[in-house]
């Protein structure tokens, strides 16, 4: 029964979230939190992990989420759930949208979407960001409790790779090797 539970959900958050993987993680983070299958912390874990890993953040996400609840099955019963809405979603509109592609009506849904889409990436980068930033046993305000060693590690990475364009595999190489001689 797992595993069908598994496959809905992904599938459900594979079919309701439109603009790529950071458009899931809030969808992803409210249905594991609603099924206690990881804890946030977990989840800002699997995220950085995911992040690392080769692929698609949202399928490496399901991935590894699938494998914390239910071991290997698991794990390859949430990818197919995440996949299989944007393959059937593909191969029925893609016909649908080279026919109608310069159509008002459609240029106009795709001009309110665009909005939503950087909206659910924010609210993912302010997710993470709070996650990491912000201590587990802070109680005051988010502003005066941030982890002033994590606050500057990501500004000097932002740095680095923003302005410097210093290659970001080896800034999270680095950052990794950082953070385990600080945080040990």
């Amino acid at each position: 029964m797992i595993y069908l539970k598994l496959l809905l959900i992904f599938f459900k958050i594979g079919f309701f979230t439109v603009g790529g993987g950071y458009a899931m993680l809030p969808l992803m983070q409210y249905e594991i939190e609603m099924h206690n299958w990881i804890t946030n912390q977990e989840f800002v874990d699997i995220i950085a992990i995911a992040e690392m890993t080769p692929g698609p953040i949202s399928i490496n996400a399901a991935t590894f989420i699938g494998y914390r609840v239910c071991g290997p099955l698991g794990s390859l019963t949430a990818t197919v759930g995440i996949i299989l809405p944007s393959l059937l979603i593909i191969l029925i509109l893609s016909r649908v949208l080279e026919r109608y592609r310069n159509h008002p009506i459609m240029k106009s849904i795709f001009a309110g979407v665009r909005p939503v889409v950087a909206g659910l990436i924010i609210s993912a980068a302010w997710f993470i960001a709070v996650s990491v930033l912000v201590p587990i046993e802070s109680t005051g305000s988010i502003f005066s409790s941030i982890d002033k060693i994590s606050l500057v590690l990501a500004v000097l990475v932002f740095l680095a790779v923003y302005f410097f364009k210093v290659d970001p595999i080896k800034v999270i190489i680095a950052s990794g090797v950082i953070g385990y001689i600080i945080f040990k």
